[in-house]
């Protein structure tokens, strides 16, 4: 979903009962609630014993806030009202969010106290209900009575899937609407017109602007492309959608639909008069585009980072300007935390001697295009176009949002001499949550854990008879920036030398207000200009010639191509070992670290579509749209090209232990987003893991508890501020208000420098005013630390390139607040490199100048205490200003997480935790 989702998206507008009565009567309500509790009835059977499981019990799972992501109208109002749960809506909520208070004496026998059993089947005394889709004799789905995830079994292929399909529906058919919706940018037509809403369908329109034909193509190219898989693949995705489109006849007729549907305006709760359409092939398409353009896209940014060249070029210099300018980049830090970390040298992207094609726009002549246009009604509002702003700035930035993370440690450091693994991807709190749980038995198909919903024809995160595999984003760069020169006007671009028009890409959207949101009636006009170079992105000149600037990925119009590689994951008789994994992973085309873990082995390899670019093209900045710095073998028909080799892609076997939190994979493998240098959130997981893997004996539950302990870490107050520290103690602090800031600072790194309660349940911190005092120094400490010596111009622009802060109260960073993921992007390797050169420490791929102070300790000091005590004096209510959340000044409702809403059912909030959303801790006990 969105990397910004403010409270008031899709279903904000239900939370009080004053907002219900305006549509309908207490009364009403109430007779409305009696005639539509009315529950299927399924019958109850014992679960065959499975007997393909090799996991010994030891696998376990969790995804709050809970498997149940559909709810009826009548349920949706008595959540509203009363704040009942539907059954299965929230029960995985409770247990995972105390592991934040509970970690501390956690033993292997007590993880399911804040985990799922993984394990395959379902006991015969645990079985909830029993029931065959459609009265298919080809396919059973059991749903345990702990979870209610589905365990779906079927004799054939087809029933296979039709039943995952079914089973989808049951549990996110709602959402599974809202996304084919976002995915063509009509989500605002569907959901309604509230800003948020605005501002998602614009962020992903943006992105990837496919007609259906485009859609239907991607489709016909994948199975074309695949051999007997793809076949496969496609009657896969057509049974799939059978049981989707099932479920919707079947929950139509008995009245039992989700009841956004009602209030969205969609159907009628009296006569039941309206349509859920049918889903179709291109949906899936649409629903992928939106997944991978979230967490599986690396790269972008090129324009933003010639802006802040050319702002150092003019501050220094050409040579000094591009000095100062590849230390901040940090393309190849020599201190950053690394996955593969045996030395290894995996390179890509890196600096060419001698750069060519480069297009660098003239100073001061970049202006973004536009994609909305003829705004009508509340499509004009301040919020509305504020929406916009932000939508365009998160597509724009090659800070992507990051999917993490992983533990894994080879059986040689196991207490066991079997590996482990704790592991899961971060993509935000929904409710219904993005990912949904489920266990898929069938011909050729033998899984249990998470896949994105509507997506579920196969399990995309989880694990197999006898492996378990995951995903972090890895970020390389799989997109690049091009400068077409226009010619006639200024939708006519110079294509190998000939002037051709650019296609015009439209999506038109109404709304008007409904039960559900209630905004004012609105339209505009989604305006996407594209080239054969990709869409375009902004307007500029070089060297005085009028440009436009584009945007190509590798995986555009390619949307469905990674279908392959989960099928594989999913075929018991596909992957036997890390080297089947592997290969699996190679046939992903989205740009995610993978890792592997059975009873003997351990693996990791990196995919995505790396396309070989053309000799000299430095993939930082713009190049020129000419056919000597296009990929090679680049085909603008169908948007292929050659691809680095799978061994070029960072991978490794059985290495003593792998962590990753999206930071570096490898030596000389460059990322795009900024911020891979000495201080990363994955240097908290490494620290961890590397300890333990030292002493030996790890277990299940250690690598847990290293988990949890990184997850209520500040990666500032572990990291840095015994740096910042040093520099202030360097002499006695006489003033009384620093020197008890910097008491309480020094207490709180002695105790662990986590964000975590007095004792569950407080909703207080512990630290409490040490907190509060970073969160406010940091800000001021960096921008008195580096304005000075950059100068205005060059430190904004190098604050565009990567944010100064990702606290877990900012709403700032592709996350936004309430979403739990925090620090994977800010100044923390800057502040740590130059502090440590002004102390006179050795520092490795250093800054270009010393900063602080401008490089006299005694300066810096006087900067940091003075920016301390302004900090110290600041009040909570400035440093946590309230929002549709939390009264300002309350620090912990500020860092908490939300499960924002995509649907009618709202829930409580929870203590912050920098974790997975979905998590599997797992150790197998035996292979094939």
């Amino acid at each position: 979903m969105a990397r910004r989702t403010p409270r008031n998206a899709l279903f904000t507008r239900l939370r009080t009962p004053r907002r219900l009565t305006g549509f309908l009567k207490t009364a009403s309500v109430c007779v409305l609630i009696a005639g539509l509790l009315s529950p299927l009835t399924q019958a109850t059977a014992a679960a065959a014993t499975a007997s393909n499981d090799y996991c010994g019990g030891q696998c376990s799972d969790i995804l709050p806030p809970g498997e149940n992501g559909n709810a009826t109208l009548a349920q949706i109002l008595l959540n509203q009202i009363f704040g009942t749960q539907p059954d299965h809506a929230e029960d995985q909520l409770g247990p995972y969010g105390s592991l934040a208070t509970g970690y501390s004496g956690l033993t292997d026998a007590k993880i399911n106290t804040f985990f799922n059993d993984a394990s395959f089947g379902v006991a015969s005394d645990q079985v909830a209900s029993t029931e065959k889709p459609a009265n298919r004799g080809d396919v059973t789905i059991v749903r345990d009575k702990k979870t209610g995830v589905p365990h779906i079994t079927g004799t054939t292929r087809y029933g296979t899937e039709f039943g995952a399909g079914y089973a989808a529906a049951e549990d996110r058919l709602w959402l599974m609407d809202v996304f084919r919706h976002v995915g063509r940018g009509r989500l605002t037509t569907f959901a309604g017109g509230a800003p948020a809403n605005q501002g998602l369908e614009q962020e992903f329109y943006r992105n990837a602007p496919y007609t259906e034909a485009d859609l239907q193509a991607q489709i016909d190219n994948a199975v074309a492309g695949n051999g007997a898989r793809g076949q496969q693949a496609l009657a896969d995705a057509n049974a799939y959608l059978a049981g989707i489109n099932a479920y919707i006849d079947a929950s139509d007729s008995g009245r039992y639909f989700p009841g956004e549907y009602v209030l969205t305006g969609h159907k009628d709760s009296i006569t039941n008069a309206g349509t859920i359409d049918h889903f179709k092939i291109t949906d899936l398409v649409a629903l992928g585009s939106v997944i991978g353009s979230l967490f599986g896209s690396g790269g972008g940014g090129e324009v933003n980072n010639a802006i802040s060249l050319i702002a150092a070029q003019s501050k220094y210099g050409v040579e000094e300007g591009t000095r100062v300018w590849e230390s901040f980049r940090e393309r190849n830090d020599p201190e950053a935390v690394l996955t593969v970390h045996n030395g290894e040298s995996f390179p890509y992207v890196t600096k060419p001697d001698s750069p060519q094609g480069e297009a660098l726009p003239d100073a001061g002549s970049v202006t973004q295009e536009p994609l909305v246009y003829d705004r009508t009604g509340s499509a004009g509002s301040s919020s509305a176009t504020s929406a916009s702003a932000k939508a365009a700035a998160t597509t724009l930035s090659s800070a992507k949002r990051g999917m993490s993370n992983a533990l894994v440690v080879s059986g040689k450091y196991t207490a066991s001499g079997h590996p482990v693994a704790v592991f899961g991807p971060q993509t935000g709190y929904f409710a219904p949550q993005l990912l949904m749980l489920q266990e898929i038995q069938g011909p050729g198909i033998s899984a249990r854990g998470a896949s994105f919903a509507g997506l579920s024809m196969y399990v995309e995160l989880g694990r197999g008879q006898d492996y378990s595999w995951s995903a972090t984003t890895s970020g390389q760069d799989i997109i690049d920036s091009y400068a077409v020169e226009l010619c006639q006007d200024d939708y006519h671009y110079l294509y190998h030398g000939t002037c051709t028009a650019m296609d015009k890409v439209e999506q038109k959207n109404a709304w008007k207000p409904t039960t559900a949101d209630g905004t004012a009636a609105g339209s505009y006009t989604m305006r996407v200009w594209r080239t054969k170079y990709g869409p375009v992105e902004y307007r500029a000149t070089v060297g005085g010639k009028k440009v436009a600037y584009t945007t190509l990925r590798s995986s555009y119009m390619h949307e469905a191509d990674s279908i392959i590689g989960f099928q594989m994951l999913n075929d018991p008789d596909y992957v036997k070992g890390p080297k089947d994994f592997q290969s699996a992973a190679q046939h992903i085309n989205y740009t995610f670290n993978w890792f592997y873990a059975d009873s003997q082995h351990t693996a990791y390899y990196n995919s995505g579509d790396n396309p070989v670019r053309a000799n000299g093209v430095d993939a930082e900045f713009p190049v020129w749209g000419q056919a000597a710095y296009e990929w090679k073998n680049w085909n603008p028909a169908t948007n292929t090209a050659d691809y680095t080799p799978a061994s070029a892609h960072p991978n490794s076997v059985d290495q003593d232990y792998y962590v990753s939190w999206n930071n570096k994979q490898a030596k000389d493998y460059t990322t795009a987003p900024w911020g891979d240098g000495s201080v990363h959130r994955g240097n908290l997981l490494e620290d961890r893991v590397k300890k333990l893997v030292a002493a030996g004996g790890v277990t299940r539950s250690a690598l847990t508890k290293a988990m949890a302990d990184a997850a209520l870490a500040d990666l500032r107050a572990e990291d840095v501020l015994p740096k910042l520290l040093k520099v202030v103690n360097s002499s006695p602090v006489t003033d009384s208000t620093a020197a008890a800031a910097v008491s309480k600072l020094q207490a709180w790194v002695t105790a662990g420098a986590r964000r975590t309660e007095t004792s569950a349940g407080s909703k207080t911190y512990a630290d409490a005013d040490a907190i509060r005092i970073l969160d406010a120094w940091w800000p001021l400490l960096v921008k008195a630390e580096f304005e000075p010596g950059l100068g205005s111009d060059l430190y904004t622009a190098f604050s565009n390139n990567l944010p100064i802060d990702e606290a877990p109260s900012a709403g700032h960073g592709p996350t936004g607040s309430h979403a739990g993921s925090s620090f994977q992007y800010g100044w923390w390797s800057y502040v740590d490199k130059d502090i440590r050169a002004v102390l006179g420490e050795s520092v490795q791929g250093g800054l270009a100048q010393k900063y602080c102070g401008g490089g006299s300790l005694t300066s810096c000091r006087d900067t940091l205490i003075g920016t301390l005590k302004t900090a110290a004096g600041m009040t909570a209510a400035p440093v946590y200003p309230g929002d549709d959340q939390c009264s300002a000044g309350d620090q912990w409702c500020a860092d908490s997480i939300v499960q924002r809403t995509l649907g009618g059912i709202k829930h409580g909030r929870i203590s912050w935790q920098n974790r997975p959303t979905f998590q599997q801790v797992v150790e197998y006990t035996s292979h094939r």
